[in-house]
């Protein structure tokens, strides 16, 4: 969608916003699509507290959540792009439409751990994303998150234990290749379903389930109708903050090095958050009556090697550059647990 055909009411309160701020020199606003119980919204509140604190009031910090400023990824990565506002949250499927390539975070099993995810995306791995976002498409990755924990088989039908459980399941899932390509491969139907609508689909049976996290599942009231959780943590929900480069860089040396400091400080509040809400979150679901099932090392094998079609997939399509770059940073990860 190009820019031009956002919504005029938007373009207006854009003019509004974009006024200087009494008393600060520079203004971000900080844009997700999530609501204010969501764990972005607490890592932009960590980001504006301490960017607004360090820069003694030269920033001030703005935040929008719920679409109030744009209504998609797609819609809002054009908006970033042209300076509507300054930072966007952007999840792994709104920026494969730029750069497809960013598919190779989700691809299934690949992270074992929380742990193994935070020091990944607190390395040097995410410098290369970052000059490889910043050429292809002008905007600046400025840190990776979580946004939800870790993508979880749920279904409205019966314990899910290993992939042939799944026959005959309708799971929904985003319109993305590889969710699509992952879904068949664990031998359930995929069925794209706009979020806003999945738990009218729960409840009429338009689909069995989802593959989100838990903490997302009980937030969304989800478990009024999935009663079943397998949770086999196939991908980790990762946040992409991208901002724009232009205003970055036109900020002066100072202020970037708090601006960089505060993304460190947001990034570390969206990981932080969903492991402290899983455990009230298994309580909550199992409470409502759930079930949360936790595969044995057999069984996530079985999960694992039925998934193998997705990395055939992104090979064909994209080649072996970034799956390689991700499993050397793995191993270096790994060597030094050792």
């Amino acid at each position: 969608m190009p820019l031009h055909r956002i919504n005029v009411g938007l373009l207006a309160m854009t003019i509004l916003l974009c006024a200087p701020v009494l008393g600060a020199d520079y203004t971000i606003k900080i844009v997700s699509l999530a609501n204010t119980n969501d764990e972005d919204y607490a890592g932009a509140l960590a980001f504006k507290e301490l960017v607004e604190e360090r820069s003694e009031g030269e920033i001030e910090v703005v935040i929008f959540t719920g679409g109030q400023l744009c209504g998609s990824p797609i819609e809002c990565l054009l908006a970033l792009d042209g300076g509507v506002m300054e930072v966007f949250m952007s999840t792994l499927g709104g920026l494969a439409n730029q750069f497809p390539e960013i598919q190779v975070l989700d691809l299934p099993y690949l992270l074992n751990d929380d742990e193994t995810a935070e020091r990944l995306f607190a390395g040097p791995f995410v410098d290369e994303i970052r000059e490889a976002i910043l050429k292809r498409t002008g905007l600046r990755l400025m840190t990776v998150g979580n946004t939800g924990g870790w993508r979880n088989i749920a279904n409205t039908k019966r314990e899910v234990r290993t992939p042939a459980d799944l026959v005959g399941l309708k799971l929904r899932t985003i319109n993305s290749p590889i969710q699509l390509i992952l879904t068949q491969a664990l031998g359930a139907a995929p069925t794209p379903v706009p979020w806003p609508e999945l738990y009218i689909a729960l409840a009429t049976g338009t689909v069995d389930g989802s593959k989100n996290g838990l903490t997302d599942i009980v937030g969304m009231g989800f478990h009024e109708h999935i009663k079943y959780i397998t949770m086999d943590g196939h991908a980790y929900m990762s946040a992409l903050w991208l901002m724009n480069n232009s205003y970055y860089e036109a900020l002066p040396p100072d202020l970037r090095t708090i601006v960089d400091e505060g993304f460190d400080a947001l990034r570390d509040a969206t990981m932080h958050l969903p492991k402290q809400r899983r455990a009230e979150a298994i309580t909550e679901f199992e409470s409502a009556g759930g079930a949360v099932y936790w595969p044995t090392d057999d069984e996530k094998e079985k999960f694992r090697q039925s998934a193998l079609p997705v990395y055939d997939w992104y090979e064909a399509q994209y080649g072996d550059e970034w799956l390689i770059k991700i499993r050397d940073a793995l191993r270096l990860i790994e060597e030094d647990n050792e």
